[in-house]
């Protein structure tokens, strides 16, 4: 007789060691107590992140879904990110916190973990601005019908406010992209392709990163690089269409230092 494999539906996995994070655990702390204070002047008793922006934010991990849905639980005393079986221990060594992973073998194990988290919370503080229809209706039958209250705007309007830290890395970022703004003009010449003038950019902006921010996971370092035509529109994607003399060439420099 065959005899059927129970897997679970989750799983933690402390593999390897913390890694250095964005910010230091005190900035870490700053974020999470302004959060607490909302989650108080809301009266809510744990608090659901489900965009990138606010995990990474909250928690230092950054999320690629691929289809796969990511969250965080935080309460007043702990800080989850619930990430999905194919990231392994990475969402753990990356983050702040706890970290719960989630399995495929069915199909709402995501709403599984998440309900263990919340525990008997009937107030949830929630993104309206980024869970879906879908989600919205997986959440109230996860935790038979919760009592949801929008906190988005609040954490949006603490975010807004920058920390001393925060300040330092966006100063630093600003002369990254100063540095790939220079490889631009270097590499403009009659008849290179955007193409080849955008890569020149994000090269010099990869390997300066990598040289002052040896800690940082180097994800989607980018140049917008347009001309001619092409520049009727500031988010026109880069083609390999070839400079002429009398373009008019537009630029935007996008380093992506991974920190949150």
């Amino acid at each position: 007789m065959l005899q059927t494999l129970e897997r679970p539906q989750t799983f933690t996995c402390h593999n390897g060691s913390k890694a250095t994070l964005p910010f230091s655990q005190s900035e870490y702390d700053r974020r999470l107590t302004q959060l607490r204070q909302i989650m108080v002047d809301n009266d809510v008793t744990v608090v659901f992140l489900t965009s990138m922006h606010n995990i990474a934010y909250y928690r230092g991990f950054l999320y690629c879904s691929f289809g796969r849905p990511y969250g965080c639980v935080i309460d007043h005393a702990r800080c989850t990110v619930i990430s999905a079986n194919i990231d392994g221990g990475q969402p753990w060594r990356r983050s702040h916190g706890d970290n719960v992973i989630y399995t495929d073998w069915r199909r709402d194990n995501f709403w599984h973990a998440a309900a263990g988290l919340f525990g008997p919370s009937r107030r949830v503080g929630y993104e309206a601005d980024h869970l879906t229809i879908a989600n919205h209706r997986a959440i109230s039958a996860a935790l038979n019908e919760p009592d949801l209250v929008d906190v988005s705007s609040q954490m949006m309007a603490a975010r807004m406010v920058k920390s001393h830290e925060e300040q330092t890395l966006i100063r630093s970022g600003a002369a990254i992209a100063d540095i790939g703004g220079t490889a631009i003009r270097d590499a403009i010449n009659v008849g290179a392709r955007e193409i080849d003038v955008a890569q020149a950019g994000r090269d010099a902006m990869e390997l300066a990163i990598a040289k002052r921010h040896p800690d940082s996971e180097l994800r989607d370092t980018w140049v917008w690089f347009q001309s001619g035509l092409n520049t009727d529109g500031a988010h026109n994607p880069v083609t390999t269409r070839q400079l002429q003399s009398g373009d008019i060439l537009s630029l935007n420099t996008f380093p992506m230092i991974s920190r949150s």
